[in-house]
């Protein structure tokens, strides 16, 4: 497993411009964009998340990040870690492929940062909530 390096991703200076300084993006940063690029994916429930930020959402606090860890080795790989539940009825495998996808482009769209790996974890099948009879 990766080992956690704490610093900020080095976002390249695009080809053909004047590079004018160091552009760094924090870990957090990247998790916020993993996050909700991961809640935008059909068939999928929730993301996992800890228990600091089950009391903040609890407060009404939005927790774009909940469920996923971004860490750069020391080789300067990008290693995105997601926790989620998929809905009962949608494919496994569709489902955190569609996740792969869907936060290495949202990444790279956003901060033309490159990941190396993207791995979902599914954390558990959510079924349909029953309709309490009146």
């Amino acid at each position: 497993m990766a080992e956690k390096v704490t610093k900020a991703f080095i976002q390249p200076t695009p080809s053909g411009k004047e590079e004018l300084g160091q552009i760094e993006v924090a870990p957090e940063v990247i998790e916020v964009i993993a996050g909700i690029a991961t809640t935008e994916v059909e068939g999928v429930a929730a993301t996992r998340g800890n228990f600091a930020s089950g009391v903040a959402e609890r407060f009404g606090k939005k927790v774009h990040s909940k469920g996923v860890k971004a860490i750069i080795t020391e080789e300067g790989q990008i290693v995105i870690d997601v926790f989620c539940s998929v809905k009962y009825g949608f494919s496994i495998p569709k489902v955190a492929k569609e996740v792969q996808t869907v936060i290495r482009q949202a990444i790279l769209n956003m901060t033309s940062i490159d990941t190396n790996e993207v791995n979902v974890h599914i954390t558990a099948i959510q079924f349909e909530q029953a309709k309490e009879a009146e």
